[in-house]
């Protein structure tokens, strides 16, 4: 209301002095002799009248202003004019406060937008978006974790890391997630891929989140696993101990009774303490599996792998199982770390080496085994145990992990699965290939 009140006061003194001027001026004319009283009369009016413009176009002309600030984006206006008077300093002071209130909120979208990307890039999943075009981006630092191998910006790129799964990213069903292959590092692995449409400037973008759980996958076998061995081993040692006992017993009664002279008893007493020696050996047999049904306790830290790989070839030309055998040891870097426990890592490695090295000296006259370490794209750790031996049949290669599975004459079935507890222990990845001697290659992700 001040501004009304203040703005009206000064459009009517204006006009005022523009009538005053113009009566002047026409009075002026009707004198003889008053040249220079008329050209004052007619600056007068002059005056008068560009100020009464300049005074009703001044908000027309802040108006403006303002709009084209808010139209090109130029918060940074100013409309505060208490210098002048005649109520445009209130006038000043609204279009300040509506700069100001737009300002305000373009910070706090700045901010929100700030925070969501934050959170779409630090999200642990990793998310993919798909224009209408076909075009593929990675939208999150997961996504650039996970999918490091390809290279383009095409579906048909990410054929790199399986058919079936470049074949996923083409289906346009959204809200229904699926299991699909996943090729990461060599390693088949399976993942969870579910897709969402979202739309931006007019057009629809697929935002795909692909999740592997194959970790989660081995993670609920080996526990399976655990209960199943658990039980049978606990059902068997109830059953077998009492035989045992009772065996040794009838063993050591019929040793008093046999005097010699009487065959069958000496039979029976023989027959009876092989029983034993069975029964006991069998309790032994069951015992050795139990190891399996314990989840491997790990205690990683970070070490150089160097030095510690040099302890395991040692280990390896020292014992029985490297005699006879080249061996080669190649690690990619000098400063290359892994985080892992290096007691149990030994483990499974000098068990593998071992191995290796069996199946070398059965098939070849130069067995050779190879250990290697490297660094791949994604920042893991990869571990290659080569043979030059027969290698193991594709059919009998996810089997082979299997626990009591052996192919030895005298194998147990223990060492490999309980290798791979401890390598999915640690998180990571155990697979059999063939190796380019033609035998097996072991390919570890840690």
């Amino acid at each position: 209301m001040g501004f009304k009140r203040r703005f009206i006061l000064g459009l009517m003194w204006r006009v005022a002095l523009l009538l005053l001027a113009a009566f002047l001026f026409v009075w002026s004319l009707s004198l003889e002799g008053l040249g220079a009283a008329r050209l004052l009369a007619g600056l007068l009016c002059v005056g008068a009248i560009a100020g009464l413009w300049r005074f009703i176009q001044r908000t027309n002309v802040e108006l403006a202003r303002f709009v084209d600030a808010v139209r090109f984006g130029d918060l940074s206006q100013n409309f505060t004019h208490r210098h002048e008077g005649s109520g445009f300093s209130e006038f000043g002071e609204a279009l300040e406060q509506g700069m100001r209130r737009l300002r305000d909120e373009r910070h706090r979208l700045s901010d929100d937008t700030r925070f969501f990307e934050a959170v779409l890039d630090d999200a642990p999943t990793a998310l993919l978006t798909i224009d209408a075009e076909g075009k593929v981006e990675l939208a999150n630092k997961a996504a650039r974790r996970l999918l490091v191998r390809h290279t383009g910006v095409r579906i048909e790129d990410f054929a790199e890391y399986g058919d079936a799964f470049a074949k996923s990213l083409t289906d346009a069903s959204v809200g229904r997630p699926r299991l699909v292959p996943l090729t990461l590092d060599s390693v088949p692995q399976t993942a969870m891929v579910s897709a969402a449409l979202v739309h931006r400037l007019g057009s629809r973008i697929r935002v795909v989140a692909v999740q592997p759980i194959q970790g989660e996958l081995n993670a609920v076998e080996i526990a399976a696993q655990s209960d199943l061995v658990r039980v049978l081993t606990h059902e068997i040692m109830n059953s077998m101990t009492p035989v045992t006992s009772l065996a040794q017993t009838a063993a050591g009664l019929m040793a008093e009774v046999d005097k010699g002279d009487n065959r069958d008893i000496a039979d029976a007493r023989a027959a009876v303490e092989t029983l034993a020696r069975r029964a006991d050996g069998v309790m032994h047999f069951v015992e050795s599996y139990r190891q399996i049904s314990r989840t491997p306790e790990v205690r990683r830290r970070v070490y150089e792998v160097l030095p510690w790989a040099r302890e395991l070839e040692a280990l390896f030309r020292a014992g029985d199982a490297g005699a006879g055998v080249t061996f080669e040891l190649d690690v990619s870097r000098d400063d290359l770390a892994i985080d892992a426990d290096p007691d149990l890592l030994a483990q499974v490695l000098i068990n593998l080496m071992r191995n290796a090295a069996e199946a070398a000296r059965a098939h070849s006259d130069a067995p050779s085994v190879s250990l290697s370490f490297a660094q791949t794209k994604s920042r893991r750790v990869q571990i290659e145990i080569a043979d030059n031996g027969s290698g193991v049949p594709e059919t009998l290669r996810h089997d082979i992990f299997l626990p009591f599975f052996t192919t030895k004459e005298k194998g147990t079935g223990v060492g490999l699965s309980l290798a791979r507890q401890i390598v999915l222990a640690h998180r990571g990845s155990i697979d059999l290939t063939t190796s380019e001697a033609g035998g097996a290659l072991f390919r570890i992700l840690i």
